[in-house]
């Protein structure tokens, strides 16, 4: 008996060492970045690049003082976000994209909190992400509202645990009309979690992957606008709540 309850114990470490091992592997096998988030890696004249331990794009004809944090999707590659915080970055803000545990933000949440400590003179901070990243970022203020003063959500919406309603933190949702994953129902019940006076954007013919620059995504519908309509759409509304925190401090 004693040898054939060691025996199941064996069966049993084995399964959970195997399902641990699927796990891991699961979380970190990502699709590529596309080559337009791979150039926007790049420093030039403008943007200072630097990629450990995050990728970290600052402007370099002023010195910043608002920085914008972004939390990635999940299960997407960090970098395929590059091109929008370079492009942000490039009107004076810095821009943080934290990777995260096994490319899940639920496994890194409170990893803004080493930003915030690396970047003393900033003065306020927005924070930010897309999918699962937005909903991590919007419970790292919902937690941290002493430290954030924006909140910016990419096809995403908090935990009805993180109710950001009585805040003080200005808020930007945006969204897209044909996200198959956080479809218009979603965004729309997460409205009485938001403040009341949160800026809402629905991109008309976007979908889910559009919000970066890594390829297609399972479950998602396909998007009658380009990519680059839709980032641009993104990035502008994006820009004017950044904007907004950075003069309301100033």
């Amino acid at each position: 008996m004693k040898w054939l309850k060691k025996f199941w114990w064996v069966v049993l470490l084995g399964a959970l060492a195997v399902a641990v091992i699927g796990f891991v592997a699961w979380g970190s096998i990502v699709p590529a970045p596309m080559p337009e988030a791979i150039a926007a890696l790049q420093s030039d004249e403008q943007v200072q690049v630097t990629t450990e331990p995050w990728l970290v794009f600052e402007p370099t004809q002023q010195i910043p003082t608002t920085g914008f944090i972004i939390y990635p999707g999940g299960r997407v590659d960090p970098r395929s976000y590059a091109p929008q915080a370079n492009t942000i970055a490039e009107q004076g803000y810095l821009v943080v994209i934290v990777p995260m545990p096994l490319n899940l933000a639920v496994f890194g949440s409170g990893k803004a909190g080493a930003v915030i400590e690396a970047y003393l003179e900033i003065d306020s901070w927005v924070i930010g992400g897309h999918s699962l990243g937005g909903s991590m970022a919007a419970s790292y203020a919902y937690n941290h509202p002493d430290q954030i003063d924006g909140l910016v959500l990419w096809a995403s919406y908090p935990a009805s645990s993180n109710d950001l309603t009585n805040s003080g933190i200005k808020v930007a949702s945006i969204s897209a009309s044909l996200d198959g994953l956080a479809t218009p129902d979603k965004i729309e019940a997460s409205r009485s979690l938001l403040p009341a006076d949160t800026n809402w954007l629905e991109i008309d013919g976007g979908n889910h992957a559009q919000f970066g620059w890594y390829g297609d995504q399972a479950g998602d519908n396909p998007a009658t606008i380009t990519r680059e309509a839709q980032q641009a759409q993104v990035i502008q509304a994006t820009f004017d709540l950044i904007k907004s925190v950075s003069t309301a401090t100033q």
